[in-house]
């Protein structure tokens, strides 16, 4: 029995309608699940404006999305949020837009906590020695050095 070419494509397009209401998804990740399917470059941009169209896919929706659920789920700091957006290709209005989703005083709380938790596990009596690692680890959590800078012991 001979497949119907539509039907195919109809079930593409239920599967990443189902895709990206699962979770919001950015063209960037709808494009590397298309290419699982390898269709020619017509019925690819078919797909992704039926998408748009529907708002299954939404950019400035999953760059808010995206921004406070790793804020609030990973505790990932600005920088680390903007990296991963870029990486996805969203643009940098869109970035900043995600970015403003994080209220300011969250922001410093978390940071406050996260660095009183890392300070409370380490054994390290050499003050310096002891703020370095927390710097490291603030750092590689996404966080801007003037915002670290703010809780850090000084004596």
């Amino acid at each position: 029995m001979k497949k119907n070419p539509e039907t195919d494509i109809h079930a593409i397009k239920e599967k990443l309608a189902y895709y990206c209401a699962y979770q919001d998804r950015c063209h960037w990740d709808v494009e590397k699940k298309l290419d699982e399917f390898f269709l020619i470059p017509e019925v690819r941009d078919d797909i992704l404006l039926y998408l748009m169209r529907e708002n299954f896919l939404n950019e400035e929706r999953f760059a808010m999305s995206f921004a406070r659920g790793r804020f609030t789920q990973k505790n990932w700091g600005k920088i680390k949020i903007k990296v991963e957006l870029k990486k996805r290709q969203i643009n940098d209005r869109l970035i900043a837009q995600g970015l403003a989703e994080i209220d300011d005083k969250d922001y410093y709380d978390t940071a406050e906590k996260l660095i009183e938790k890392k300070a409370a596990s380490l054994n390290e009596k050499n003050l310096y020695k002891k703020n370095q690692k927390i710097i490291r680890y603030m750092l590689q959590k996404g966080y801007e050095y003037d915002v670290i800078k703010t809780f850090l012991e000084d004596d």
